[in-house]
């Protein structure tokens, strides 16, 4: 999968965080899933639930059974992402990608370690301040 889908996605989220929505949808992939539940695991967001165009009902999450995937509703579906407010500020305020669609930047464990110490590393600037960075690795 390109990196066109996860910059729409960074996006995205930033959006919604300013227009301080509860609940917001991007397609279900399995590269947006795993990243959606490594999000939801650093605590970034509330819930992650994969539905179909509608929302699930948010009283009753943990009842909630979704519609199976069948070959004619898969391209409906939606992964359906609970934002955090903390303080009545968005927990995930700004989000994007080091990497873009039109330049990929690859970066060693030296780097990343340069990074989080403050310093530069090639093209990209080090940390200012705690919590700066997600780093997802995908295998």
């Amino acid at each position: 999968m390109s990196l066109v889908h996860l910059a729409n996605v960074c996006s995205h989220l930033q959006n919604a965080s300013k227009a301080r929505l509860g609940l917001t949808s991007i397609p279900s992939t399995n590269q947006l899933l795993t990243l959606s539940l490594a999000l939801q695991s650093a605590g970034f967001l509330s819930s992650v639930t994969r539905a179909g165009l509608t929302p699930p009902p948010l009283n009753s999450a943990t009842k909630y059974e979704p519609e199976p995937v069948t070959q004619e509703n898969v391209s409906t579906r939606r992964l359906w992402l609970g934002l955090k407010y903390w303080n009545n500020r968005a927990v995930l305020s700004e989000m994007s990608m080091v990497s873009k669609p039109t330049k990929r930047v690859w970066m060693d464990v030296e780097g990343l370690g340069r990074i989080v110490r403050g310093r530069e590393a090639g093209f990209v600037r080090g940390l200012t301040r705690p919590g700066g960075v997600f780093v997802c690795v995908y295998g």
